[in-house]
């Protein structure tokens, strides 16, 4: 086969899996999707079947070479992939099958194991060696959760049977054929077992979180070799040459590779990245310390702030309560309204993110009368999304951060109404490229980098754009009443849930 080099990015999101091709340009030139099944088996849980993961990502990566093959449009010559991060995967060793469920970023299973470990003290410990808090988002407890709670797995663990990975070393390990159980930085540093300074899992804390380091799997950089894919799964062997996170993938595809610069991505969850350098800041406010997206050889580290719920609630709306045919309609639904009627949601589903760190909050809605309708729970839904954010700015104003301005990518930033609604809300101009596929396009560069596509940073940092603007222009003192009752809203719902926990 011969032609021009294209990148293979694999994209294993929490609702779907996908796979782009990239060209040369940055442009996209065939992919494909596929749905799965999102499991629900008790309240603040949440799960995907591993073969779900597995089987939608080789059939994706399939029929988009397919296409690229029988068009003729070039050569696959690199496979780069991002994922869904923080959720857990343990499978045997043996028989490559997962000894359970995939337990989700979202899953909120393990929120009394981390009220014990705060109380009895390691947060300090964990926040130092990680960058992060205590909390069911991150993987450590969920590792824990499983083998102590699937028969045979502790001991299974113990006599080295088993191995745990981040969605990227699951994916790494089935395509490979199991000759690879590897991560990279960005996935490794979400886990709580990484230390970010040291770049090596810290056996310290595989004690407190009982994890054996017989499961896990070796750290590389984003840009690096991952191994070679069994030539039985697409015809021919391909190297893996880049993983990342999808937030840390979003962010170098947006060309966030400087200090400073900065990225909101609006998916599933919002995730706000502002790389710091070489630099590993610490927040006072909440805030993550994590590691970003590196193609030297000193480490790149970002202040991360995390929102559980942002474009699931649009899919609550249309598969939950049914206002909505589609998640695109909610733009019209909000831009019809002269103003929210008085009415907010605090989409606490799953608990709040940071800067709250709440495991506890359910959502609520505020606000209601009888002239309060579908539109009104439509503009409320996306409006609380904007004020989610702010909450994130004020947090970075407060450690000290001063943005100039942000990217945005990911679903939802296709409703320039809502783009224009965060710029009002946050005072800040925002940039939306006009390639939205930055966490596929991150994964891609960075991969094309180690395969030699590209030969430099220069070369790639602006292949998203070109960029639109949305400028603030809301009068100062009604954003800030707009601001005074979200956070009554949102301390409602969190006295809604200390009063549960009390009871």
């Amino acid at each position: 086969m011969a032609g021009a080099p294209l990148i293979l990015a694999l994209d294993q999101g929490t609702t779907s899996s996908r796979a782009l091709a990239f060209d040369a340009s940055g442009r996209v030139v065939a992919s494909a999707q596929q749905d799965f099944e999102q499991i629900f088996p008790d309240d603040g849980w949440v799960e995907h079947r591993p073969d779900d993961i597995w089987s939608t990502i080789l059939q994706t990566a399939r029929t988009v070479m397919s296409d690229v093959a029988t068009a003729g449009l070039g050569e696959i010559v690199s496979i780069g992939i991002t994922n869904q991060r923080e959720t857990v995967l343990i499978w045997d060793r043996r028989t490559g099958r997962a000894i359970g469920p995939a337990l989700v970023w979202q899953d909120r299973r393990t929120a009394a194991l981390c009220r014990k470990l705060e109380a009895d003290g390691h947060e300090a410990l964990i926040r130092e060696r990680t960058g992060l808090l205590i909390d069911p988002y991150f993987s450590a407890t969920k590792i824990a959760w499983l083998l102590d709670h699937v028969d045979g797995a502790r001991a299974a663990a113990e006599a080295g049977h088993l191995a745990f990975g981040t969605v990227d070393s699951f994916l790494i390990w089935k395509l490979t054929g199991g000759r690879a159980h590897l991560t990279d930085e960005t996935n490794a540093s979400r886990t709580s077992l990484f230390n970010i300074h040291t770049g090596q899992w810290d056996p310290d804390l595989l004690e407190l979180f009982r994890v054996p380091a017989s499961l896990l799997p070796e750290v590389r950089p984003s840009r690096a070799d991952f191994g070679q894919t069994d030539p039985v799964l697409f015809g021919r062997a391909l190297p893996i040459q880049a993983a990342a996170g999808d937030q840390q993938a979003a962010a170098f595809g947006q060309g966030c590779v400087d200090a400073g610069m900065a990225k909101s991505t609006y998916g599933t969850g919002c995730f706000l990245l502002v790389n710091t350098g070489e630099t590993a800041r610490p927040s006072a406010h909440r805030l993550l310390t994590t590691r970003a997206c590196r193609t030297g050889d000193a480490p790149v580290f970002a202040l991360e702030g995390s929102i559980f719920i942002a474009g699931a609630v649009a899919q609550w709306l249309r598969d939950g309560v049914g206002l909505v045919g589609a998640s695109s309609d909610t733009e019209a639904l909000a831009a019809g309204l002269p103003d929210n009627g008085g009415v907010y949601l605090v989409p606490a589903f799953t608990g709040l993110g940071a800067p709250h760190w709440d495991s506890g909050a359910r959502g609520g809605i505020y606000g209601l009368t009888r002239q309060s309708g579908r539109a009104e729970l439509v503009r409320a839904a996306l409006e609380s999304v904007a004020y989610q954010t702010e909450d994130l700015f004020a947090a970075l104003r407060a450690d000290g951060v001063a943005l100039d301005r942000i990217r945005v990518d990911g679903g939802m930033a296709a409703n320039s109404w809502l783009m224009q609604f965060i710029s009002d809300i946050a005072g800040l101009p925002l940039e939306r490229p006009a390639n939205l596929e930055t966490t596929a396009l991150g994964a891609a560069l960075l991969a094309g980098l180690e395969a030699g596509v590209w030969s430099d940073l220069d070369a790639v940092r602006n292949l998203a754009g070109p960029y639109a603007g949305f400028a603030p222009d809301m009068e100062d003192a009604h954003r800030q009443a707009l601001l005074r009752e979200w956070d009554i809203a949102v301390r409602t719902t969190r006295y809604r849930a200390s009063l549960q926990a009390e009871a």
